[in-house]
């Protein structure tokens, strides 16, 4: 059998929001907890079995059962309520980096999230473009975040 190689471009992309949440910082970061972790679904409803270990090192996978799954990433810094911070592929079967920050602080009673994701490697254009960019899914994310630290606080 003939082995062949070929030449592979590498790209690099990169998500900023910036987010105002009416709720407080420990809520905000505990609902950011939960959606990574328990509570992560797609927009269709589907659980994704996502486990997330809150501390250094702590892994953060979906879980399918039977010793089966997915390797997201580690965490790569925790200062709760301030700051999490998860280094790995996430969601690529391809040879690509990510990193992944929440960075958080009180602003008049509201919280402020600033959230960078940042990916270099071999990345498919519908990571970057379209339906299934990842923009429109961290957008969603951001909103699932939102919605269920307004409803802890009463405010949603």
């Amino acid at each position: 059998m003939a082995a062949g190689a070929s030449e592979q471009t590498m790209q690099t992309l990169e998500v900023v929001q910036d987010e105002l949440i009416a709720a407080t910082i420990d809520i905000v970061f505990e609902s950011i907890l939960e959606q990574l972790g328990p509570l992560n679904e797609t927009p269709d409803g589907t659980s994704l079995s996502m486990k997330l270990e809150p501390w250094p090192g702590g892994r953060w996978y979906r879980d399918l059962g039977n010793n089966t799954g997915h390797f997201w990433g580690h965490v790569q810094a925790i200062k709760p309520p301030k700051l999490l911070e998860i280094c790995g592929p996430l969601f690529m079967s391809q040879p690509a980096f990510s990193n992944v920050q929440y960075r958080l602080s009180e602003e008049n009673g509201l919280t402020r999230v600033k959230f960078v994701h940042r990916a270099a490697g071999m990345i498919p254009p519908e990571f970057t473009q379209g339906e299934r960019s990842v923009n429109n899914g961290w957008g969603y994310f951001m909103k699932r975040i939102r919605e269920a630290a307004e409803r802890r606080s009463g405010k949603a």
